[in-house]
This record gives structure tokens, sequence and C-alpha cells, in this order.
């Protein structure tokens, strides 16, 4: 999503009206669920994508009718054959799709995409609201936890019923769609050998901000981990005055040496985090735990919290693909599920 404000801030200063598209709603099979986008110009998709295939492409067509007309809209899909509007699909799912026209000098959402920016790059959770309705002048706004409203002002009761998964709410007589914007927590990185320098680049690509702590001067430079937040030099004696660990943070365990990893492992499980993956071979797994336990006292039940063998198991060998198989992971562990990719069932499911 800050990919689609990045270019919605460039279209805008160059004095170029778009239109964003917005998932808004879905049910039963679909390309893509609610909360994704696309942006959309005279040239037709700037960036993004609602998932491709027929949809997109007739969502193009109407968003280039709202680029014209100067109107905002919602349209429903239905992904089966019907009399109304057959687009060829038999996913059997339906669509609600909201086209946001914004023209070049709507100061409201220059303000909102410069928030959005800045909310990125603190990494501070937040949510993009949308307001449903087909004036130009709907609000387009973020919310984040420490700043605040940036944007429209907004009714309470919907500020105080945002959540983790996308929505549809509504609040004083208004409707509103609602998605995290920036999610709390960063993937904390400790080794930076060649599955790091691996599994940045892959993390970033699906937004997760990701810091690399090595104690090797050498593989701790920025350059060798594109997209990379932040590289620290820390002592691995003294691991705690280099980072603090929250329950949003992930912990990836894979420095040089069995010794290295048993004493971040160790710092990790005394937080609470909520994940954490250590590299290694089954053996070296046996020998890193006894240790731990004969030296830390910890119990059989904590180790409950590892992860290791890290990653998913798709037989990957060399780092590239550990750092695919590690990736795959961590998304579904922030997409509710277990890290061996079993879906979480809860209450709120």
């Amino acid at each position: 999503m800050i990919t689609v404000f990045s270019r919605l801030l460039e279209e805008m200063d160059a004095g170029h009206d778009t239109v964003l598209v917005s998932v808004v709603a879905s049910s039963g099979s679909t390309p893509r669920g609610a909360g994704a986008h696309m942006l959309v110009g005279e040239s037709g998709r700037l960036c993004g994508t609602i998932g491709g295939g027929a949809v997109e492409y007739r969502a193009e067509q109407l968003a280039a009718e709202a680029l014209q007309q100067h109107q905002s809209r919602i349209h429903d899909f239905v992904l089966r054959r019907n009399e109304i509007e057959d687009l060829g699909m038999v996913c059997g799912g339906d669509v609600t799709v909201f086209f946001r026209y914004i023209a070049h000098d709507d100061r409201a959402v220059h303000s909102a995409a410069i928030a959005a920016r800045s909310l990125f790059e603190d990494g501070e959770e937040s949510w993009l609201i949308l307001e449903l309705n087909a004036e130009a002048d709907s609000a387009v706004c973020l919310y984040g936890a420490r700043r605040g409203l940036c944007g429209a002002q907004l009714p309470d009761e919907l500020l105080q019923q945002l959540g983790p998964r996308p929505g549809i709410i509504e609040a004083a007589g208004r409707r509103f769609s609602t998605e995290t914007f920036v999610r709390a927590g960063r993937v904390y990185i400790f080794g930076g050998g060649h599955v790091a320098q691996a599994l940045v680049p892959a993390l970033h690509a699906v937004q997760f901000r990701c810091v690399v702590l090595e104690d090797r001067e050498a593989f701790c430079r920025k350059e060798l981990f594109p997209g990379v937040e932040e590289t620290r030099l820390i002592d691995l004696a003294d691991i705690g005055a280099s980072v603090s660990i929250t329950e949003a943070d992930y912990v990836c365990v894979m420095t040089r040496g069995h010794k290295d990893d048993m004493l971040v492992q160790a710092f990790a499980m005394h937080t609470p985090a909520r994940y954490i993956g250590v590299i290694g071979s089954r053996k070296k797994i046996a020998a890193v735990t006894a240790r731990i336990k004969q030296d830390y006292g910890f119990k059989d039940e904590d180790f409950s919290r590892i992860t290791t063998p890290i990653g998913l198991d798709i037989g990957a060998q060399t780092p590239a693909e550990i750092a695919v198989s590690i990736a795959a992971q961590l998304i579904a562990v922030r997409a509710g599920r277990t890290p061996s990719g079993e879906k979480i069932v809860s209450s709120e499911n």
C-alpha cells in the first residue's frame, strides 16, 4: 500500500488526477480480498493490483470513466454467470470495489498521502480509513496509534472499532472501509550471513520491516541487505543493550555458530516475541536445547515457543530457498496461522 501512496504523491505533485481503486469487501472465492488497491491514471493502471484478470480489467475501465467524470463510485462484481454483468468468471464469489476519484489539488488527500509515508517510515501501527460514498471529497484518512488522526475529522465511535482485519464500519450514519496500514512489529535477524542477505529483500517485498544485528562489522553493512530498515553492530555478551523485543516482533536466529545462536536464543526466550525461529539441523537443535536448559534453567515447555528448524518444510537447500521458506512462514504467522502454516482457531475466527 505504501507504493500506491508514494505513486499517488508523485502524480498529484505532477498535476495529474487519479482514481484509487480499492477492494473493500469480498465473499466466497475471489482473486483478492478486502485491502487490495491499485492506482489508475490517464494512461491506465499506474501501480498496485486488485487481483488481475477480468475483474481488474473491468475495474480499469470503470476507473477511467470515474476519472473522466470526476466522480467516485462503488461497484459490486458478481463472479459467476449473471444477467447484469457477466465477466466470464465462475469463481462464485462477490467483490465490492470503491473507486475514489482524486483531484490533483485535493489537499486533504495530499496530506493523507504524506502522513502515510511518515507512518510507514516510522513503523507506527496505523490504519487506512476510506469513507464509502460517491462524493469526491469523501474522507481518505490515516490513523496512527501514537499520532492520532491524519486527515478529516471522523466519528470517535469509528476509531474505537478499528481492528487488525479489513472491514466496513457504520458510524454516525456514515460507512467506512478500514484496514491495517502499518502492522506493529519488526523482524530482528541475528546474523548477517548469506541466508540473511537473501531473507531481507524477500521480507521487504512483502512489507516486513527488518533489522539485522551482527557482531562482525564486515557483515553489518546496509548495502548487503536490500530493503533493510537498519543494521546494528552488537555485543553478543550484552544483546539487551542493543535491542528491545516486543510482543509484536519476530526473531530469526542465524548467527555464524552454535555458541552464538545459543546466546541469542536464550536472550529471545526471555522476551515476549511473537515468533522465534532458529536455523540449524535437528542434531544441532538438540545440542543447543540441552545446553540452554543446563545453563539458563529453561524447562521443556519453554521451548514450545521456538520454531526450529526455521522456515516451512519445502526441501529448501540454498540460501535463497531457505529465505523463501522463512518468508512464507512469517507471512503465515502474520496472517494468524501457526508457524507450520495451520490456521489458528479462536473465537474471533
